[in-house]
């Protein structure tokens, strides 16, 4: 064997051995899709808007009550230089609240096809996470007055998620129809 080769030699051998010592690599296990979104809570449920379709979180702002509109208008914020319409997202559906202080609830930011508005809820649970597989297209206990705006739900720990579309609340003529007359 010639000097040269001896080293190649050396560094041949470690790579023999180490492969025939080497543990095979960890089972491969499938990755769960997971689709996401805003958690909060409306009238003692959970529900969850696409990700896609809230803009911004926000405390419920210091806003300006307008004369007449439908009571569900709380009324109307400055938001960095713009108006923000809130609405009280359960009264809309005609539903209790579940939080009675002004201090907890919370406004989803929605912007959908040029309407701006913040839709004041009981409280957010921030971003949740669910396995696709999890979903349902008829998710039960659903009031009648929101079933119409719920696109199914997502189970975790034994409980559904219902997946509200903003999307399709700012479509619907009552909710763009604020004036009392």
């Amino acid at each position: 064997m010639s000097a040269q080769a001896a080293p190649f030699a050396v560094l041949t051998d470690i790579a023999q051995r180490s492969r025939s010592l080497a543990a095979g690599l960890p089972e491969q296990q499938e990755a769960v899709e997971l689709w996401n979104g805003i958690g909060f809570v409306l009238s003692g449920e959970r529900y969850v808007a696409p990700m896609g379709e809230v803009t911004e979180i926000l405390h419920v702002p210091r806003f300006t009550h307008i004369p007449g509109v439908r009571p569900f208008l709380m009324g109307a914020a400055n938001v960095r230089g713009r108006l923000l319409p809130l609405v009280d997202l359960a009264g809309f559906f005609d539903v209790p609240r579940s939080s009675r202080s002004m201090r907890e609830r919370r406004v989803l930011v929605i912007e959908q096809n040029d309407v701006f508005s913040g839709l004041v809820v009981d409280t957010v649970l921030g971003m949740q996470y669910f396995a696709k597989d999890s979903f349902r297209a008829t998710p039960e206990g659903v009031p009648d007055s929101i079933r119409p705006f719920v696109t199914g739900g997502y189970e975790r720990n034994e409980e559904v998620w219902k997946v509200f579309s903003a999307a399709d609340l700012v479509e619907d003529e009552r909710f763009l129809d604020v004036a009392q007359w």
